[in-house]
């Protein structure tokens, strides 16, 4: 199987903290790609029509797309147990969707800022997705924290790569300010070997 990976992605990383938490990082190539909303790449374009990443090849041609579908492709068929069911796994799935929302609200941010001309960007625009980022923050440290300290599953994964993406894309937003509990779990998960495998280097 290829993973259509780079290492900037915060959904890329989730697949691939995935893989490390499984003991399967070596049964899945990754092939960086360099792409962007505005220029895609050729390879990636031919195996998934979005054009985004990640993207899973699968050795029968079948590619698989969307962070979601993937982990949970990975998940079932290396018998994983990331994503727990019965009592519970409703929430952790909206755990890991709330991860997933505040990624997709940072990467808006980074691409306003990094893709478009300075006179076309809106800074109305970076500032109301900022504020659904710390509105979810301050949810995940007043209401989440008894999921986070449960065991290990695709929710934590989620949001451990969610925030250490807005560390790295808008660390002088200081998320940290009023969320220590949250501060404090992440600082514990980001010492996973997943997750310390997985850094991104410097922009």
């Amino acid at each position: 199987m290829k993973l259509f990976h780079s290492p900037l992605s915060p959904y890329v990383r989730k697949v691939v903290v995935l893989l490390h938490e499984l003991e399967k990082s070596d049964a899945v190539a990754l092939e960086t790609v360099a792409t962007t909303a505005f220029a895609s790449d050729p390879s990636l374009s031919a195996a998934n029509p979005l054009a985004k990443i990640p993207a899973l090849q699968r050795d029968d041609g079948i590619t698989l797309y969307d962070s979601r579908v993937i982990c949970g492709y990975l998940n079932e068929l290396f018998d994983g147990q990331m994503y727990p069911v019965g009592p519970g796994s409703w929430e952790n799935r909206t755990l890991e969707a709330t991860g997933d929302g505040i990624m997709d609200c940072a990467v808006s941010m980074a691409y306003e800022r990094k893709l478009r001309p300075e006179n076309e960007q809106s800074d109305g625009w970076v500032e109301a997705q900022w504020s659904k980022v710390s509105r979810a923050l301050g949810v995940l440290n007043n209401r989440w924290m008894g999921h986070l300290e449960g065991p290990v599953s695709m929710a934590h994964v989620s949001v451990a790569c969610a925030l250490s993406y807005v560390d790295f894309r808008h660390g002088a937003r200081n998320w940290r300010d009023g969320n220590e509990a949250l501060v404090a779990w992440h600082a514990d998960f980001d010492s996973r070997p997943s997750m310390q495998a997985t850094r991104p280097p410097a922009a």
